[in-house]
C-alpha cells in the first residue's frame, strides 16, 4: 500500500474524530453522525427499497453500492473491506441484499454477486462484478471524490 493512501486514510480519520469531538462538545450525540450535511455514515447503509437507494445516492456526493447475498462466499470475504471503506473514506456505502430486493439489483445491473456500483454526483460511474481488493476500491472512490 502506498504512503499517499495511508496518509489520506489518516487524514480522513483525524477529520472524522475532530467532527465527532465538535459535535459532542456542542451537545450533539453519537447517533447524530449521519444527520450532519455532507458527512458520510461510518457504517454501511442497509437499503430498504428503491426510494431509499435514490435518497442515499442523492444525499451523498460519492456512494459505493454493494449488491450482495448472504449465501455468497465472495460477498462474505468482501464484507470487512466494505465496512472499512464506510468508516475510512469520504464515500457513503450502501448495501443491497439481492434476494430481498431483486428489482433494485436488476436495475443496478447486478447479474452476479457481489456487484459494486460507484455513484458520483448522482450518476453511476463504475460497475464491478466479483470481489475487489481494497486498494482498487479506495482508488476509485478517491478518483471520484
Amino acid at each position: 500500500m502506498s504512503e499517499s493512501i495511508d496518509d489520506e486514510r489518516q487524514r480522513i480519520r483525524e477529520r472524522k474524530k475532530q467532527e465527532l469531538r465538535e459535535r459532542l462538545e456542542n451537545g450533539g450525540s453519537l447517533d447524530a453522525a449521519a444527520d450532519k450535511a455532507g458527512e458520510t455514515p461510518d457504517e454501511p447503509i442497509a437499503i430498504t427499497g428503491q426510494g431509499h437507494l435514490d435518497e442515499v445516492v442523492e444525499e451523498y456526493d460519492v456512494v459505493l453500492v454493494d449488491c450482495y447475498a448472504d449465501w455468497c462466499g465472495p460477498c462474505q470475504m468482501l464484507e470487512p473491506t466494505i465496512e472499512a471503506l464506510a468508516a475510512e473514506t469520504d464515500a457513503a456505502v450502501a448495501k443491497v441484499d439481492v434476494d430481498a430486493h431483486q428489482r433494485i439489483a436488476q436495475q443496478l445491473g447486478a447479474r452476479g454477486v457481489p456487484t459494486l456500483v460507484l455513484y458520483a454526483d448522482g450518476q453511476p460511474v463504475e460497475r464491478m462484478v466479483g470481489a475487489q481488493d481494497r486498494g482498487t476500491l479506495e482508488g476509485l472512490i478517491e478518483q471520484h471524490a
